[in-house]
């Protein structure tokens, strides 16, 4: 069986797990926690970056540093994990869902401003498959109305709108380091502070509510209970693996794309006889190669492709069900406009197996049966 993803593993995340370990400090803050926010803060240009357990923690940080609550709204996209939306549901705010748009699945920009509210405070967009929203488009929008614009960049590390990285070009921007995701520790996240105005804010929220971050920078004498918050440090043991990936960040994008380039080449046949459609980079847009989906006709073509590859030993996986018609989605948050591209489109995506180190064979494999498929 060709699975649909491997936990990235480099080679040194051993040597420096075994090094906390040597170290005796587990929690976070640590050593290899400090090298794994500056890095991120040296790559990426960021004002501040910290390190979270995921990033729904990371996003429930931005909701709190937001002061969203009971009443407000949030705009979103529809099609995305439920965690963009749980973090503020979480403040008592409102996730107003919005259709997607099925050349890049995210965000359609052009229904942003005819759903905002006097009770909207925030507009979250997710750079889907690391693809970047028209995030010029937003950031105008946001202005003109006096919204947070929070990132929802967790597939999106090392992609940029633009020439510019994502999570750096709102207010506030949140990375997973899933296994799932191109650069892992297997649970962790990143929240990265683009306003210079909340990272003080933010560093108590970290701390459980204190100033304890000042009180290890020798700031004051004593830490103390300052604001609300909670324990959203990622640990030292998850750094570690964390840096391993961050210092070989690299071999693993270039990796990734070779298989990306593999699968776009070997499928355009097909795309130019019109049998499947695929991702569209817009030309502003640099992506991460983090995932590779088609799209069939519709979903009964979708699952007898899925069926298909299953027998021939290849694991191809659909992704969300819409937020906007799910229980907790009517129960806690509201339409824009009914959805229907978010719908119809996510009924037709199946993402190919992506991940570092996978064969070229492989690839080759996959696109030979997807081919075979469609010929029969």
């Amino acid at each position: 069986m060709i699975p649909f993803n491997i936990p990235c593993i480099t080679g040194k995340e051993e040597t420096y797990i075994h090094q906390v370990l040597s170290n005796k400090k587990f929690s976070g803050n640590g050593p290899f926690g400090e090298k794994c926010k500056d890095w991120l803060e040296w790559r990426l240009s960021s004002k501040k970056a910290l390190l979270t357990p995921s990033c729904t923690a990371a996003l429930e940080m931005a909701a709190l540093l937001a002061d969203l609550k009971a009443g407000d709204e949030v705009l979103m996209p529809s099609y995305t994990f439920v965690t963009t939306a749980n973090a503020f549901v979480l403040r008592g705010a409102t996730p107003v869902f919005i259709d997607i748009d099925p050349q890049t699945m995210n965000i359609n920009t052009d229904l942003i401003e005819q759903a905002i509210t006097p009770h909207t405070k925030a507009i979250v967009v997710v750079h889907y498959a690391g693809v970047s929203c028209d995030m010029d488009k937003v950031m105008d929008i946001a202005e003109k109305h006096g919204l947070f614009v929070i990132e929802d960049a967790a597939q999106a590390l090392l992609s940029t709108f633009k020439g510019k990285e994502l999570g750096t070009l709102g207010h506030f921007g949140t990375f997973s380091f899933h296994e799932t995701k191109n650069y892992t520790c297997g649970e962790g996240g990143a929240l990265l502070i683009n306003d210079s105005h909340y990272i003080e804010r933010a560093e108590i929220i970290q701390e459980k509510g204190t100033n304890r971050s000042q009180f290890k920078r020798g700031q004051v004498n004593k830490y103390t209970w300052q604001d609300i918050g909670s324990s959203y440090l990622l640990s030292e043991l998850n750094a570690a693996y964390l840096l391993a990936q961050l210092r070989t960040a690299d071999t693993i994008y270039e990796d990734r794309m070779e298989s990306w380039n593999h699968y776009a080449e070997g499928l355009q046949p097909l795309i130019e006889k019109g049998k499947i459609d695929v991702q569209q980079i817009p030309d502003e847009c640099q992506h991460n190669a983090h995932m590779f989906y088609i799209k069939t006709a519709d979903l009964e073509e979708r699952e007898d492709l899925r069926a298909y590859l299953d027998r021939k030993g290849i694991m191809a996986v659909p992704h969300y069900e819409p937020l906007h018609s799910s229980p907790g989605g009517e129960k806690y948050g509201r339409s824009a406009g009914g959805e229907p591209l978010t719908k119809r489109e996510g009924e037709r995506l199946l993402r190919l197996p992506l991940y570092y180190g996978m064969e070229s064979e492989d690839v080759g494999y996959v696109v030979e049966h997807i081919q075979k498929y469609f010929k029969e």
